[in-house]
């Protein structure tokens, strides 16, 4: 089965995504500067979660260059990766809104965290695919940056009920360590 069905596919929902959270975000009624101030946590949220759909539109992008077929295994796992993805607009207002409170923060927490271990899952899937001697496997190796994410995504999720602000740094941190291009798979198939 070819990929680029799964490529547009998942393009086009990771567009909408963004689109949704960018319509989250209400104008204020009055037109001085005082009148964004309420909207500062809501674009606080927004621009995290850009960011967070930005680089998993990035390395997805990158993960597929390195893909040369797909199964129904992969559309699924690709499909969970989405799922929890598409809960972000969600997460987001409502952690924008209430001003970074601790279940919001949860939420966000837990939501990362799955849509960082569905990524994975869809990696490792296409690793088995494709084998421990392919692209994709000498690339992503024992993948330390994802597992610093899950572990940070954890540290985070603990760390909400009680100091959420924290939990916000740490969502901060994983997203600055992903934000520049993972160049892995780059280095291999373009030296």
């Amino acid at each position: 089965m070819t990929k680029n069905r799964l490529e547009a596919f998942s393009d086009g929902v990771l567009a909408i995504i963004i689109t949704i959270m960018v319509l989250e975000m209400k104008v204020p009624h009055g037109a001085d500067l005082e009148a964004l101030k309420p909207l500062f946590p809501v674009f606080l949220s927004y621009i995290m979660s850009f960011a967070y759909v930005l680089i998993y539109w990035n390395n997805h992008h990158h993960l597929f260059q390195a893909v040369k077929h797909i199964n129904g295994k992969v559309l699924l796992a690709n499909g969970h990766l989405l799922f929890w993805l598409s809960l972000l607009p969600f997460a987001t207002g409502w952690m924008g809104e209430n001003h970074f409170a601790e279940f919001p923060v949860l939420l966000y927490g837990i939501i990362v965290l799955m849509a960082a271990v569905s990524y994975t899952i869809l990696s490792n899937l296409l690793i088995k695919i494709h084998g421990q001697e392919s692209i994709l496997a000498k690339a992503l190796g024992k993948d330390r940056k994802g597992v610093l994410s899950l572990v940070l995504y954890l540290t985070a999720i603990s760390f909400a009920c009680f100091y959420p602000l924290i939990s916000g740094t740490i969502f901060v941190l994983v997203a600055v360590i992903w934000l520049f291009p993972d160049k892995r798979i780059e280095k291999i198939l373009y030296p």
